[in-house]
């Protein structure tokens, strides 16, 4: 076969030739692809957000990030009051200490130079089971749904104390999460038998590949997150090479999801994009890529109410071997009603995220986000002015 009709059958295959003996496909990230306006428009009034998690009915396709920065007790329930789920760490300083205000000081006001060193340090306090309990009954007090995020390799050391506590959802989030994980010195998780015999409904990820999302629904998740988690505070590409771009993670996920509900017979699993989601037209093109819903980490770190107070970071910054993140700074635009539900006055994204979706759906001619699903989407790279 000649050079030619290889690099042809290549191109035909979407595969790129990156040297004699290694090939890749090509990915698209959300900045490369842009959505199409149908014939057909619709009143703004008429077009529905909101979507069922479960037994949950939720008005906004949002959960916030379980990231400190981001959720506190009191922003998780203002979220929830909101119309969307707040998701709570409860690996975070929340559950550490009694009145974390010192600890996010310590994190706000450290030199650049030494805030992943101040991470490390403020985090090294152990999780209280006490402190879970109490924060989770604080979010339950106020009558919103309940939501905390475990990390998997501590799952198995505080699940009981989180059901017991009373909460709706469980989150179980890591920068890579599999179905099948191999260890030779401890039992891992085994994500099919605990998500079987629990009572509450169980989001798991992250994942990036049609193979590894398929798995995690074959354990029973209620939902998978799609992404490594992080986002606009990640430095998982630098420090491990792992890197996939979103467009293309969300579009693999959601033909998953399809296989799956043909495998199962019928069952449905959310699909929840967890990554470089920082403005509204990013979540529109994660929706019409193929998700349910989005994670919102840097975008909802940039209200007033905030616990960063315009500083985002996330649980891997603070790792205390190879740390895979660092604190950036965000700045703040509005109050977390502001950037979910306006009135914007600003044009760049940031502000009436649920304004923007409702009005791409207007525009576009769908009536809710799962019709979204069916937009029409091109390559079309976006080139800043």
């Amino acid at each position: 076969m000649s050079g030619a009709m290889l690099a042809t059958m290549l191109f035909m295959s979407g595969e790129i030739e990156i040297g004699r003996d290694k090939r890749a496909r090509q990915a698209y990230s959300f900045d490369d692809i842009a959505l199409v306006p149908a014939r057909r428009t619709r009143d703004v009034r008429d077009v529905r957000v909101g979507w069922q998690l479960d037994a949950y009915h939720v008005d906004l396709p949002v959960m916030a990030s379980p990231q400190d920065s981001v959720m506190s007790p009191e922003t998780a329930i203002l979220v929830g009051k909101l119309g969307g789920i707040g998701v709570l760490d409860l690996e975070g300083l929340w559950t550490r200490y009694e009145d974390p205000t010192p600890a996010l000081e310590r994190i706000r006001n450290a030199d650049p130079e030494q805030a992943t060193a101040v991470l490390q340090e403020v985090y090294r306090p152990p999780v209280q089971p006490e402190l879970i309990t109490a924060r989770l009954a604080q979010i339950r007090e106020a009558g919103v749904v309940v939501a905390g995020r475990l990390s998997p390799s501590q799952t198995q050391r505080h699940w009981r104390t989180v059901v017991e506590a009373g909460v709706d959802l469980l989150v179980i989030r890591g920068s890579v999460v599999s179905a099948e994980h191999v260890s030779g010195s401890v039992e891992p998780l085994n994500l099919k038998r605990f998500i079987y015999e629990l009572d509450v409904p169980v989001v798991v990820g992250g994942v990036t590949t049609y193979t590894a999302a398929l798995h995690l629904m074959r354990t029973g998740a209620a939902g998978v997150l799609v992404g490594q988690g992080g986002g606009a505070s990640s430095s998982v590409r630098q420090v491990l090479g792992l890197h996939m771009p979103m467009a293309t993670a969300v579009a693999d996920v959601a033909a998953a999801r399809r296989d799956y509900m043909d495998e199962s017979g019928g069952r449905y699993v959310h699909v929840i994009a967890d990554g470089s989601v920082g403005n509204s037209g990013d979540v529109v093109k994660a929706i019409a890529c193929g998700a349910d819903a989005v994670m919102l980490g840097a975008a909802l770190a940039r209200a007033e109410e905030a616990p960063g107070g315009g500083y985002h970071w996330g649980a891997e910054a603070r790792h205390e071997r190879l740390p895979r993140g660092y604190r950036s700074h965000v700045g703040t635009v509005g109050t977390m009603e502001q950037i979910l539900s306006g009135p914007s006055d600003r044009a760049d994204g940031t502000l009436n995220i649920m304004g923007a979706l409702r009005r791409t759906l207007a525009t576009t001619g769908y009536a809710d986000v799962k019709e979204l699903q069916r937009v029409e989407i091109v390559v079309a790279p976006y080139e800043p002015s």
